[in-house]
């Protein structure tokens, strides 16, 4: 611990090889995170300006790949000066905002994804009630729901950290994960409670939810017409995809920084690595690629941007 004016610092131990490789490692997350900010912001643009995609599914979109430039917003800067600088250390109260919202985001990708399952449904099997059910005044309280309580339940945990003495100053990670419990003297039971309690209404439920609602619209397209089965497996399938992808990395981020499973230190970076590169890069070629009218406009952007230079010329 470096104690200079009352500020307590933490170490982060995960990286690896860092004095050799430190602007390789910079150049490469440096690259990712230009890439994370231009995808998701180009069809978040897309959905913005284009009023036929004024919709709940593609507000919904919309309201996802900002979520994923907040949650990489929340780790890439310091990420990237943590690889430049001598010391990788982060002072506590930094690294508990870290840690907040971190998993105050991660709580909203699920529920975002419950919204966009339950907007799917009614879109799919209550077709004639839609216009009714999915108002714009419910898909503003949907929206609202799905930031605000990951928020408050975390804000919980937030608040009894910060009362928590530290025994401990070095940080297993990279960034400030689930691993800063690891860090307290004693931790509490309540903390624990409070953590299952996260996981079990942000995560657990939510996939129960998503994963019962697709299963009632496979049935239901199922027994309709091939035009129901066509219009569910093109608007559902993206959703999955995107589902599987963000519940195979949040799996690593319980068992291994958590749970505090023996990981090589090598293996460990690698999965921390996946779990901040891979999904926030997923969510707009998925939506880009397999949404029909996002990959309309997307292609009609890409083509004027083509023909531009050689009007010029």
């Amino acid at each position: 611990m470096n104690d200079e004016f009352n500020v307590t610092y933490i170490t982060f131990s995960g990286h690896v090889e860092l004095h050799r490789f430190r602007f390789l490692y910079f150049l490469v997350m440096f690259i990712v995170y230009v890439l994370i900010l231009c995808s998701n912001s180009i069809i978040l643009c897309i959905i913005w300006i284009h009023k036929s995609l004024h919709e709940p599914m593609y507000i919904f979109i919309a309201a996802l790949l900002l979520n994923s430039i907040l949650f990489s917003t929340n780790i890439y800067p310091k990420l990237l000066i943590d690889f430049l600088s001598d010391k990788q250390i982060i002072t506590h109260s930094h690294c508990v905002f870290q840690f907040s919202t971190y998993y105050s985001l991660g709580g909203s990708e699920f529920l975002l994804l419950s919204a966009m399952a339950y907007d799917r449904y009614v879109s799919i099997c209550k077709p004639l009630q839609y216009p009714v059910i999915m108002r714009k005044s419910t898909v503003s309280v949907l929206l609202l729901l799905a930031w605000l309580l990951p928020a408050l339940q975390v804000m919980a945990s937030t608040t009894i950290i910060n009362n928590l003495q530290i025994c401990r100053f070095t940080l297993t990670g990279i960034f400030c994960n689930n691993a800063i419990y690891n860090l307290f003297c004693v931790t509490p039971r309540t903390l624990s409670i409070n953590g299952v309690s996260i996981l079990l209404n942000t995560v657990l439920l939510p996939m129960l939810f998503i994963l019962f609602t697709y299963a009632r619209i496979l049935i239901i397209s199922y027994r309709s017409g091939r035009d129901v089965r066509k219009k569910a497996a093109q608007t559902c399938l993206p959703h999955l995809l995107v589902l599987m992808s963000i519940s195979c990395l949040s799996s690593y981020d319980i068992i291994i920084a958590r749970l505090q499973v023996d990981f090589h230190r090598t293996a460990r970076l690698i999965m921390t690595l996946q779990l901040i590169i891979y999904h926030p890069l997923f969510n707009p070629v998925i939506y880009g690629v397999k949404m029909k009218e996002i990959s309309k406009h997307l292609k009609k952007l890409l083509c004027e941007g083509k023909l531009n230079p050689l009007k010029i010329r």
